[in-house]
């Protein structure tokens, strides 16, 4: 058995060691669970912990390992997303998965959804403890920033799961809208996963998607070429989609990750035939959500849609990939966000269904994580991941303990 503490591991490595057998799922529930009774007084990122429950869940897994059962995700602890984030990871309890509690998500009393109340009170960033971690997949991004759990789950609608990201110094994947089942009636909301390393996201998507992971040696089908790019893709790079005005120190920290991305020929700098100028989804974002929009907002929101498909679509006839900030503001206080929407980024892609993801860019002055986002033509997650795991290795030291499988 090894000695190694599990809070130390990777999500693939967890899943390794148990299938190898040189870890049990239920040594690691133990260690997850203990670690997490010893953090969470002061990092509040869960509403409820299943001790019992995940104990016995684990136990399961090592029967079904001992059976000789294949488990992707044998033996790892995830947190989900709010006291129904059950509903949701299905597959990924199939896989091996060791759900062990559901994650903080914003409480009653507040209109702004950058925030999570878990059992201890407001969920604190781990950078900033006067910060918020961002939300509404606050826990889930704080739980996995602290190391109490290597995978938590989240869903994004407007950048539920980017922005939290971004703010804790993680990664964070919402898939392409309509890619997995959702039960929200826009159509806006989107499944998504937190992670401390990209490989941790693509095993998840893998899982999810029903994606297998190709074999060394495997023949790569023509059709899913595109997953697997044997050059650099290219990339279009937009500090504000053309209508937001991002905090130039947010600007200036995810840019300089972008050119030194380019720099290392992990992509290539395209020059778009215009500059991209969408039109401020925000209109569009609240009429859609809102079911008592009357008939001339929802007709400009289809305006706006439309509009901002149709860049979009031309944008990627010309790269593969559009690279911005993830937040246009770094963290805010406990006491809100003020009048910033931390969502003018990020809402734009909810809207038109692209995927996107956002990676640690480096810190900014406050000495909190700024995020960089990248999206993909609609259907490219894994391009998405394939470039993002290729920019672990060029954005310092976050990728240190995180293990390529």
């Amino acid at each position: 058995m090894t000695t190694t503490p599990a809070p130390t591991l990777s999500a693939g490595e967890i899943a390794a060691a148990v299938r190898s057998g040189t870890l049990r799922a239920a040594e690691v529930a133990a260690q997850t669970l203990d670690r997490i009774e010893r953090a969470d007084p002061l990092l509040s990122a869960f509403i409820e912990v299943w001790r019992e429950e995940a104990l016995r869940r684990a136990a399961e897994v090592d029967a079904r390992v001992d059976a000789g059962e294949h488990l992707p995700l044998a033996g790892v602890p995830i947190g989900v997303k709010g006291r129904r984030g059950l509903t949701t990871a299905g597959p990924l309890l199939a896989a091996g998965c060791v759900a062990v509690g559901a994650t903080s998500v914003p409480g009653p009393g507040t209109v702004w959804q950058t925030w999570g109340l878990g059992r201890h009170g407001p969920t604190v960033n781990p950078w900033r403890h006067d910060r918020t971690p961002g939300g509404s997949s606050a826990g889930s991004a704080a739980a996995v920033a602290a190391g109490l759990v290597p995978l938590a789950t989240g869903n994004d609608g407007a950048g539920s799961v980017r922005i939290p990201a971004a703010w804790c110094g993680v990664v964070g994947l919402k898939v392409g809208n309509g890619r997995l089942p959702t039960a929200d009636r826009t159509g806006l909301m989107a499944p998504g996963v937190l992670a401390r390393c990209v490989g941790d996201a693509a095993a998840y998507w893998r899982v999810v998607s029903g994606d297998a992971a190709p074999e060394p040696g495997e023949v790569v089908p023509d059709s899913d070429r595109a997953a697997v790019p044997n050059d650099a893709p290219t990339a279009v790079w937009s500090p504000d989609l053309g209508f937001d005005s991002p905090d130039p120190d947010v600007v200036a920290v995810a840019h300089a990750a972008a050119v030194r991305l380019t720099e290392s020929g992990a992509i290539r700098r395209a020059r778009p035939r215009a500059p991209l100028r969408l039109d401020d989804p925000a209109p569009a974002w609240l009429a859609l959500r809102n079911p008592d929009a009357g008939p001339a907002l929802t007709r400009e929101a289809h305006r706006i849609r439309a509009a901002n498909d149709g860049r979009l679509a031309a944008l990627f006839a010309d790269a593969r990939l559009l690279l911005t900030p993830t937040a246009p503001t770094p963290p805010h206080g406990h006491d809100g966000p003020g009048e910033r929407y931390s969502t003018a980024l990020t809402w734009a892609f909810n809207l038109s269904g692209h995927p996107a993801i956002s990676i640690p860019a480096g810190l900014g002055p406050d000495g909190c994580p700024v995020g960089l986002q990248l999206v993909a033509a609609h259907g490219a997650e894994s391009l998405l991941l394939a470039v993002a795991r290729a920019a672990e290795a060029h954005l310092g030291p976050w990728t240190s303990s995180c293990a390529r499988i």
